[in-house]
């Protein structure tokens, strides 16, 4: 070998030595191809190693040396380079010397190109790398070797523990290295098939646990190649050194590393390796699919290639990148640059079904078909491996075959499992799964039985019951599925048994904490109760020890119109906060010079409301002068305020003390207008809320405790107290509490009373008459006829006895509650659609039954009375009520009461004043009577029917019609008096003397707080006002009764549309009030023929 001038030319020595040892050892091989068994294998291993220590010696050196070329990429004039085969390893094929030019440069070319541009320069780290990657594969026996080829070429070499076996593969690198080909192309390279039979079974299909059995074979396998001499000018471009046709057909980057081409120069090729075209995006259910034209062009490449057998090449693209100045251009990159690190299995498969598809081209249609569809049969869970078409599909996957075997055999597990008889596995399926499939993740079924063709018959199998233990260990599955299934059994049971005894103690401990948090806010509550009622009767006895000087000092009045019912009864009636804030009338008070209010509203008011009370509450002062310009201002004498916490509760109906007992800005408010001074409240209907917030004013109440209002505003407790005050009542009785007491206690009372024809029904706790039902009994009752036969068969004596009821009371009972069910009626429909709910109602609250007065004319009165805190019973207002929704509901009243004499109802009154008192009731409340006469007697009866313990509206409408009219209401003689105001002299000069005052008349008002109309909500106040004066409407104090129907009717046609169908009581209230002007006319002419009789008789005396 001829000296070596540097690294960069000792190159071509090694290679020059490699090819002979490598030659020698293909002519040793030659030799004893016919008696292989009789060759010492030591010759072959000795010329290998050989060349590997040489290759091993000399490639650093090579590399830095090969590293330090200064290589620049000239701009090309001609852009279209000619296609251009690649290799599958990234080295250009079937490149003839033709293809392959050589034109002139100047000397000067690198010097050119390094003024030009920087040199391009490798990092250390890359070479570091680049050289180890090296020094891998040149050494077969690195433990790295056999991964590295796994990694970047795709090749799995089996696992061979002889010490001798890695000769073959230095054989196989060494043709890499000099015939330029493929690592695949030499597994089916002659020589190394020859090789590879003698020394180990075939690459591809060497099964894990096979060993090689034949001996080794030694010798040169390949002949020697020429290389560059070492004279040869690296750095002279111009000369070009001579290249035969078969060192051209090794390729370019094989006459580059043998110094045939220097690397500076200039390569151009006719055809371009990449051709430049628009690549086509497929969805992700079409990437294996195959479009007609790429199925054709592949047949049609399969058909011209020269070998059936020819594998495909691989063709990797690289983008071109244009340099500023000109130079040479770069050899291509070795194999190890332009192969990607890792093959995905897909590439490969698509390759081997590209190589499949060039191999059977030649193949008739139909055996191809049959060929590439690879119909694996599985009789009773086992796979023939002998079998033809597994033979087939082993030599059509041999890049992956160890996937595939290892998915196979789970397929066949899994039927012998189930014990499936017959199976055919679909090749071609296997194959598409297979890339996504992970060996160390193990398939579904659901995966398993996708690759199998008659999978609907499968799975019937794979789902029968019990199948399984027919197959592969069938017995032993049963038998750990039986014992399985009886400890979760137990387990199960246990854990259940577990669960419930531990939701109980959770559920006792739970409910004995709510029980003890409950016992405690009870006692808590208790006793905040407790002080707030001590606290009550002690501010009450104050009150009562200076009433008299409170009563005429000056003093605050803090009204609230609370309604403390139950939340049940609350929730029942609609428009709760209008029955609160209907007694706005309670401003009136002020009359008194003495007296302050504070009025707390349930509702906000507008500006044009509090505008209206401040102009109507001056009107006092015009009323007593005569004279509408004398308006005062009393602004400062009442406010008007609202709780804030109606804002917060917008929709639950509570009542006022309520809302006012959460509002503490406005309670602050009122602790300051009232600082300094005598205060007291006055409410409605007292619960525990007024007497917390009177706790928290620190101001005594004008009413009694609250259980005492609620015991007697009940129905039941106010026929107690008129029992105690002997006052006439309607027959009945109260304190029922069940059906079967209702039955018997009614079945009496028709007994007894057999002249009353209806009977009505109270609830207790109610309000309004919405709480009440009636029923005309004697009307749809059979056995009445029967009943007063048997009363006339044993006489009035007999009659009077209780056994003679008995078969009267045993037909009435049993006929009484069908006869309520089709023919009651409750006053409140809309609350009570049906008999059933109202009678569930009775009976949860209590009630009464009693006896409808047995009249056509029947008059209902209404008396509030007041009982101040010394004790003294005062009738502070009294009228007759007329009705526009029936005879239950009143809807206003006529002041004051002419349908009883009035000695006989303060009688009435007082008796039941006293009573109230002796139960300790203080402050105000109303008693409701009925007034008819009695068709046996033919004489007045008055019944007392009703009692409440709280303000009524009835009396904030007196209050306000004794401030707008400046009159006095006597009750003790039902006289209402109003002084008239004489008209003014018409003439212009003004008389010096003083107006004489005019006379006192007794007139009679009509007021009402329940008139309704649903078109009043769209109206604003002043509008009606206006519409009111332009009509004439006012305070008439003549022809009340003519005057309010009148001015009555005219309202309700001006809010009434022709088309408008709104709730209303205006025609009622209007028909009612005339058929009392058509009583009070018959009175009158009565009261003139009497008259006039009397006259008479008095003329016949005098002649006489």
């Amino acid at each position: 070998m001829a000296e070596v001038a540097g690294p960069g030319a000792e190159i071509g020595g090694i290679l020059v030595q490699v090819q002979e040892d490598l030659h020698q050892l293909k002519q040793k091989l030659r030799e004893i191809s016919h008696d292989w068994e009789g060759v010492d294998a030591q010759i072959l291993e000795t010329a290998i190693e050989k060349t590997e220590s040489g290759l091993k010696k000399h490639a650093e050196e090579y590399l830095k040396a090969a590293n330090r070329t200064v290589l620049t990429i000239s701009r090309s004039v001609n852009e279209d380079l000619c296609p251009r085969q690649i290799s599958k390893w990234g080295i250009p094929l079937e490149t003839s010397q033709k293809e392959i030019t050589f034109p002139e440069k100047p000397a000067n070319t690198l010097a050119t190109t390094w003024h030009g541009r920087l040199p391009p320069h490798t990092s250390a780290g890359s070479k570091h790398k680049l050289s180890m990657m090296l020094k891998v594969l040149y050494d077969p026996r690195n433990p790295c070797h056999r991964n590295v080829l796994n990694e970047n070429y795709g090749v799995t070499l089996p696992l061979i523990n002889r010490r001798k076996t890695p000769s073959f593969f230095a054989v196989a690198f060494a043709l890499v290295l000099m015939k330029g080909i493929s690592v695949v192309e030499i597994i089916e390279h002659p020589l190394m098939v020859k090789l590879n039979t003698c020394v180990v079974p075939p690459l591809s299909f060497c099964a894990k646990n096979e060993a090689p059995t034949r001996k080794i074979a030694k010798g040169v396998t390949v002949g020697s190649l020429s290389i560059a001499p070492p004279s040869f000018p690296l750095n002279n471009v111009c000369t070009v050194f001579p290249v035969s046709e078969t060192d051209s057909k090794k390729g370019i980057l094989n006459l580059i590393e043998r110094g045939l081409i220097p690397r500076a120069a200039r390569i151009t090729l006719e055809k371009p390796l990449v051709l430049p075209r628009p690549v086509p995006l497929h969805e992700f259910h079409t990437k294996h699919r195959k479009t007609a034209a790429d199925e054709g062009a592949d047949s049609k490449k399969a058909e011209d290639g020269p070998c059936p057998y020819e594998k495909p090449a691989r063709i990797s693209s690289y983008t071109k990148k244009e340099s500023k100045g000109r130079g040479s251009i770069a050899p291509p990159p070795s194999c190890i640059s332009i192969i990607p690190p890792k093959k995905s299995r897909e590439q490969l498969n698509l390759a081997v079904q590209k190589q499949e598809t060039g191999i059977h081209s030649t193949l008739p249609p139909k055996a191809f078909q049959k060929l590439v569809e690879f119909d694996i049969p599985v009789r009773k869970g086992s796979i023939d491996y002998e079998s033809s078409e597994l033979q087939g599909f082993k030599r059509h996957c041999c890049l992956f075959w160890g996937s595939i075997l290892s998915f196979l055999e789970q397929v066949a597990i899994l039927l012998k499992d189930y014990a499936v008889p017959f199976a055919i596995i679909k090749g071609k399926k296997v194959m598409e799964i297979i890339p996504d499939f992970e060996l160390n993740q193990k398939p579904t079924r659901k995966e398993l039985l996708s690759v199998i063709k008659n999978a609907s018959t499968v799975r019937k199998l794979l789902s029968r019951p019990g199948q399984r233990y027919k197959g592969q260990n069938g017995t032993e599955v049963a038998a750990t599925k039986i014992q399985a299934t009886w400890r979760c059994y137990k387990q199960r049971k246990a854990y259940i048994q577990f669960r419930r005894h531990q939701w109980a103690s959770g559920v006792i401990a739970i409910s004995w904490l709510v029980h003890i948090h409950m016992r405690r806010v009870r006692k808590i509550l208790k006793d905040s109760r407790q002080r707030h009622l001590e606290n009550f009767y002690i501010r009450a006895k104050h009150l009562a020890a200076n009433w008299n000087r409170i009563r005429t000092s000056r003093r605050t009045i803090i009204h609230i119109p609370s309604l403390g019912y139950a939340q049940s009864i609350r929730e029942a009636t609609p428009d709760f906060a209008i029955h609160q804030g209907s007694q706005i009338g309670r401003l009136c008070e002020i009359q008194d010079p003495n007296v302050d209010v504070i009025y707390v509203c349930p509702f906000e008011m507008s500006e044009e409301m509090l505008q209206y009370y401040n102009k109507l509450l001056g009107l006092q002062t015009a009323v007593r002068s005569g004279n509408p310009e004398d308006i005062a201002d009393l602004q400062d004498r009442f406010k008007i305020l609202t709780p804030e916490a109606i804002n917060s509760f917008p929709d639950r109906p509570m009542s006022l003390a309520t809302f006012l007992k959460y509002s503490p800005k406005t309670i602050k408010r009122i602790g300051h207008l009232i600082r300094g001074k005598e205060a007291y409240v006055v409410g409605g209907l007292l619960g525990q809320d007024d007497l917390e917030v009177a706790d928290a004013l620190d101001v005594p109440i004008l009413g009694p405790d609250p259980e005492v209002a609620h015991l007697y505003t009940s129905k039941s407790g106010s026929k107690r107290i008129f029992a105690a005050a002997q006052v006439p009542v309607p027959p009945g009785r109260y304190d029922i509490y069940s059906r079967q007491q209702m039955v018997e206690v009614l079945s009496q009372l028709i007994i007894d009373y057999p002249e009353v024809k209806r009977w009505v029904f109270k609830v207790d706790h109610d309000f309004g008459g919405s709480g009440t039902a009636f029923c005309d009994i004697l009307t749809h009752l059979r056995c009445h006829p029967w009943i007063l036969k048997e009363s006339r068969r044993y006489g009035p004596e007999i009659w009077r006895k209780r056994w003679a009821h008995e078969p009267a009371l045993a037909k009435i009972s049993q006929e009484l509650p069908g006869l309520l069910a089709q023919h009651a009626q409750a006053v409140n429909e809309k609350r009570f659609p049906t008999w059933g709910k109202f009678l569930q109602t009775f009976v949860r609250q209590g009630g009464v039954i009693e006896a409808f007065p047995p009249s056509d004319s029947i008059t209902s009165i209404t008396v509030d009375m007041l009982i101040d805190p010394t004790g003294e019973i005062t009738v502070v207002s009294c009228g007759d009520q007329f009705h526009a929704n029936g005879p239950f509901r009143s809807t206003g009243t006529t002041v004051p009461q002419s349908s009883v004499e009035p000695q006989v109802l303060n009688s009435l009154c007082f008796k039941i004043g006293e009573a109230c008192k002796n139960r300790g009731v203080v402050g105000y409340f109303s008693i409701d009577f009925v007034t008819f006469i009695h068709p046996k007697t033919m004489g007045q009866q008055v019944w007392a029917i009703d009692l409440d313990l709280h303000y009524s509206d009835h009396l904030a409408s007196t209050q306000l019609l004794l401030y707008v009219t400046n009159g006095t209401l006597d009750c003790s003689l039902s006289r209402f008096q109003v002084q008239v105001i004489p008209p003014k002299p018409k003439s212009r000069h003004a008389s010096k003397e003083a107006p004489k005052p005019g006379p006192i008349v007794s007139r009679y008002v009509i007021m009402s707080t329940s008139i309704m109309h649903a078109n009043l909500s769209i109206i604003y106040y002043s509008v009606f006002l206006q519409m009111c004066k332009a009509h004439g409407i006012g305070y008439d104090l003549q022809g009340v009764l003519m005057t309010f129907a009148q001015h009555l009717f005219i309202i309700y046609q001006e809010l009434s549309a022709p088309n408008m169908h709104a709730e209303t009581n205006f025609k009622e209230a209007v028909q009612d009030v005339e058929r009392i002007l058509g009583v009070t006319e018959q009175n009158k002419l009565k009261f003139e023929k009497e008259e006039e009789e009397e006259e008479a008789t008095k003329a016949q005396t005098s002649k006489k």
